[in-house]
């Protein structure tokens, strides 16, 4: 029974199932020229992403992400968003092989 579940749920195939337009959406939120922070009248700073369009192009609307108290800890949670959208295109690729045996 413990086979057949983990048979069923780990990826099989080296062909993830994420979609060319889902692929494009990371790869453009992997990008820190797609994002911004502003200042925000009560003092917070604000960070901001590009919205895309239908074609998946900048659609030059942005979209708010986060608030933080400081301009440095915006800037973090910016670069851990990035980090994020790097791994799942990575983890888009298929499984590694971490260990082989003889």
């Amino acid at each position: 029974m413990t086979y057949f579940y983990y048979k069923t749920n780990t990826w099989g195939n080296s062909d993830p199932q994420v979609s060319e337009e889902t692929r494009k959406t990371w790869e453009f939120f992997a990008q820190k020229k797609n994002w911004r922070i502003v200042q925000l009248p009560n003092g917070y700073y604000q960070t901001e992403c590009q919205s895309l369009n239908a074609d998946h192009e900048p659609s030059g609307e942005w979209t708010d992400i986060t608030r933080r108290e400081t301009i440095e800890s915006a800037e973090n949670a910016i670069d851990a968003s990035i980090e994020h959208y790097k791994k799942r295109l990575d983890y888009a690729k298929g499984p590694k092989v971490v260990k082989t045996f003889k």
